[in-house]
């Protein structure tokens, strides 16, 4: 498969030049993951930035008590990581499981910072998506707080309606800070109205 899903996605944004693509066969290895199978675990440091292929994850931490906290899912033509762990080198507090078999392209920190001085392109494209990945944060957190649960659930479902054949009702429930019979109770009064 190499890197062809990957080199799409950038093209998408900016067109990429052999020596570019070349450099993305060199430094992107590609993993296949197995359905609860993890590529971080809590305590752990990032060490890769992860571009999904295939497949689908999620990202979450345990609180105190044990509950399991989902903060983020990824499916195809996504990026998932720990960006604090992956940037500081300190051990992270999150997660990241795969939720179905899947594939991966990584790269390494080090590949990674020195796509950018080497290739200012690859800079420019990542700053798009940190950015992107900051008002996307800002919205949902803003939402969080701002709304009830079932005005949560219809935005998820407005947003992500492809999730809902790939992630159980627990997981979803835990995104949206409700427990799964209290989002059985709105996915019923929604099914109704």
């Amino acid at each position: 498969m190499k890197v062809e899903p990957l080199i799409a996605y950038f093209e998408k944004l900016l067109p990429l030049d052999e020596e570019e693509k070349s450099y993305l066969e060199k430094v992107f290895k590609e993993r296949k993951i197995k359905r609860r199978q993890y590529i971080l675990q809590e305590g752990d440091v990032c060490k890769y930035n992860s571009f999904v292929v295939e497949g689908c994850f999620r990202m979450y931490f345990v609180d105190d008590n044990g509950k399991e906290h989902n903060l983020q899912f990824a499916v195809e033509n996504w990026w998932i990581g720990d960006i604090g762990s992956f940037h500081s080198g300190e051990p992270s507090k999150l997660n990241i499981e795969a939720i179905e078999n899947a594939v991966i392209l990584q790269i390494k920190k080090e590949d990674q910072l020195k796509m950018f001085v080497d290739f200012p392109k690859f800079n420019r494209i990542f700053r798009v998506f940190t950015e992107n990945a900051l008002v996307k944060l800002s919205k949902e957190s803003f939402t969080k707080h701002s709304s009830t649960a079932e005005e949560r659930y219809i935005d998820f479902m407005e947003r992500y309606p492809n999730f809902f054949n790939r992630i159980s009702n627990v997981q979803i429930a835990s995104y949206l800070g409700v427990t799964p019979e209290f989002l059985s109770t709105i996915r019923k009064k929604l099914a109704k109205s």
